[in-house]
């Protein structure tokens, strides 16, 4: 049996080069980063070359690159500190975020007193820029808006200068999870009007259990997590220097080959979208995933004619036949109430059928394509599954 991995929105394979930076990392650098003595000093010395080199090819300060071990935390740290120092009265934000940034805003609301909007957005996703703007002006609460820069379930892009220059003409802070776009597109932190992002190396073929937070310079962000002074006194808890040396080999690659790698993974989404029209009629794609300029080049998230029979098949038939993917994302895949993003967006009528996301990286191959669509064309012809 074939097998066929399209869930690099979810996680991405490691490169063999991130393999052997830590492989080495963990082998001959093992001394503790905040030890004075020669081994803790190599280690501290390593961390900083790689927080230099990423601030680096962001455009910011040092200084601003907070390592963390993930997006999640990353988005955590952000969200709270700012309510709790920062004096946040009001957060703004959409019902189609990941959820490190949706159940995090609803738990401050709860905790804080705060006051939770969520501004609207249509079919593809987009916000109402025109509502975020009467949201931002409707008084003088200080405020933050927390929007995704690209969907991780839809793929939807955001205009980044649009709503930042927004927010800067009324005086709210701005955070954006974009880990579903660094390593994939160039960004320059300093050139964009945003205060905070965050990144997961998981996401561009690095390890998991690291990231970075963006936290741009004197905004006056306590730590999350009390301790040590660890990550300038951001982040307390011994560095995990393998983990960091594995993100900076997986952001330097990333960035060295992108222009090569996201013209291929755009023909891979291109060739895949118009396959798969020709060899499922009645195929439906959610948002404006099938619209390259418009959403993100490394996923598509579509709707199959299906009746309520396949649609409770569909998965479970494609794991038999050596092919994974998403219905919806698989950071809720445990959840039995359905994708939070396409309940948002879709139609009642829509909803119930089954939407699959299949993602892509440099790894995949054309003919790892034909295959899945091979595989979906039949499932669909069946009489068992079918619609009408």
């Amino acid at each position: 049996m074939r097998h066929v991995y399209l869930d690099n929105a979810a996680t991405t394979p490691l490169r063999q080069e991130v393999i052997t930076a830590m492989q080495d990392a963990l082998a001959d650098c093992y001394g503790n980063p905040s030890s004075t003595h020669a081994f803790g000093r190599k280690a501290r010395t390593g961390i900083e070359k790689a927080r230099k080199s990423i601030a680096a090819r962001m455009g910011v300060k040092p200084g601003e690159i907070i390592f963390t071990s993930g997006g999640t935390e990353a988005d955590n740290m952000i969200l709270r500190c700012a309510v709790r120092d920062l004096g946040i009265q009001t957060l703004i934000t959409s019902r189609i975020e990941h959820h490190a940034v949706l159940h995090t805003a609803e738990a401050l609301a709860q905790e804080y007193d705060i006051r939770l909007e969520f501004v609207p957005v249509d079919a593809t996703g987009n916000p109402d820029l025109a509502a975020l703007e009467a949201l931002l002006s409707e008084d003088e609460r200080k405020k933050l808006v927390s929007l995704m820069h690209v969907n991780n379930e839809i793929g939807t892009l955001l205009d980044l200068q649009a709503v930042g220059s927004l927010c800067a003409q009324y005086n709210a802070l701005f955070h954006s999870d974009t880990v579903q776009s660094i390593g994939h597109y160039p960004m320059n932190l300093e050139e964009l009007p945003l205060d905070f992002a965050t990144a997961a190396a998981h996401k561009f073929h690095g390890p998991k259990g690291v990231g970075f937070a963006y936290i741009r310079k004197q905004t006056g962000l306590g730590s999350l997590i009390m301790g040590g002074s660890q990550e300038r006194g951001y982040r307390a808890g011994t560095e995990p220097y393998h983990n960091i040396v594995g993100l900076e080999t997986a952001f330097d690659l990333a960035y060295d080959r992108l222009e090569e790698e996201s013209a291929y993974v755009s023909g891979l989404k291109t060739y895949f979208i118009e396959a798969l029209k020709e060899a499922v009629p009645g195929v439906q794609f959610n948002g404006c995933s099938g619209d390259l300029e418009k959403s993100t080049y490394t996923l598509v998230n579509f709707r199959l004619p299906l009746n309520e029979s396949g649609a409770r098949m569909l998965l479970f038939h494609l794991d038999l036949q050596g092919i994974a993917c998403s219905k919806g994302s698989a950071c809720q895949s445990g959840s039995t109430g359905g994708s939070h993003v396409l309940n948002e967006i879709l139609s009642e009528a829509e909803k119930q059928k089954p939407s699959l996301r299949m993602s892509f990286s440099h790894y995949t191959k054309r003919e790892d394509l034909d295959y899945a669509i091979a595989v979906l064309k039949e499932f669909c012809k069946a009489p068992e599954s079918a619609l009408g």
